[in-house]
């Protein structure tokens, strides 16, 4: 019943006109987001604009508002005031099937399904067993899925219970280039990864970027850092500090004085 009213109290959208493939130019303006039933915003004014193939290190302490961030930036959630675009045109404007094969999102709590390993990398949809390999490849897990009993065709059980924390991050992670999207968003993306798995990352940000890929990556290691365009630092939901790594990033790791400030 509730789905039902939650359905109804939706507008229907009308045909829409569809987009070309965009190049990944994004645009935040003014953001301010409220949980809801919050009293005060978890993101307030932030702003901050990236060009195609630029890739953007976001950091910030706990609670800092960097998750959120990210949902608002793939179309996840809304924005209460403020815009996310991308090559101009608001996240709303995009119809979903479009934004979904433009874009590629790995969240903090990997969210696989029950089915294949093949179907999770495809997304639940159908296709050519070439570019699920390429994303696979990509993504530096397609040895990993040789390995597993029955390859690509193998079930990974309800949420991926059959593989281990750093199995599915990889597979999210080709989830995420699965069709080479033009705009991708990394939250803690080498959280469960060792050695391997994480140097299968950094060459894979390495190569989205060297394909025109816009990045934007939550981390704090300085493996992943070192290759970030632009840095921003998000502080109790608001912009901190934002612009060239070599000025952002020493201001972060400065020790902080005496007086109990919480560090990043």
């Amino acid at each position: 019943r509730r789905v039902r009213d939650q359905l109804g109290a939706t507008p229907v959208r009308g045909a829409e006109t569809a987009l070309p493939r965009p190049e990944g130019r994004l645009t935040v303006e003014g953001l301010t987001y409220f949980h809801p039933g919050a009293a005060e915003a978890t993101l307030q004014g932030v702003s901050f604009r990236l060009e195609p193939g630029e890739m953007l290190g976001l950091i910030g302490p706990t609670a800092a508002g960097k998750t959120t961030l990210a949902a608002l930036l793939v179309g996840i959630a809304k924005p209460r005031v403020g815009h996310v675009r991308l090559d101009g045109a608001d996240m709303a404007d995009w119809a979903g099937e479009d934004l979904g094969r433009h874009i590629g999102y790995l969240p903090q709590d990997i969210e696989l399904f029950a089915g294949t390993v093949r179907d999770n990398i495809a997304r639940m949809g159908e296709a050519d067993p070439e570019s699920i390999v390429s994303a696979a490849q990509l993504a530096g897990v397609h040895e990993m899925i040789l390995q597993l009993p029955n390859a690509y065709e193998t079930e990974i059980g309800e949420a991926g219970a059959a593989l281990s924390g750093g199995q599915r991050q990889r597979i999210g992670l080709a989830r995420s280039v699965f069709g080479h999207p033009r705009f991708v968003v990394l939250d803690e993306p080498n959280a469960s990864l060792d050695a391997a798995g994480e140097e299968a990352l950094i060459n894979a940000i390495v190569t989205l970027k060297q394909r025109g890929t816009t990045l934007v990556v939550i981390a704090h290691r300085p493996s992943i850092l070192r290759h970030v365009d632009k840095a921003l630092v998000l502080r109790a939901g608001t912009v901190e500090a934002f612009g060239p790594p070599s000025e952002v990033l020493p201001t972060v790791t400065r020790p902080q004085p005496a007086t109990g400030a919480q560090g990043a």
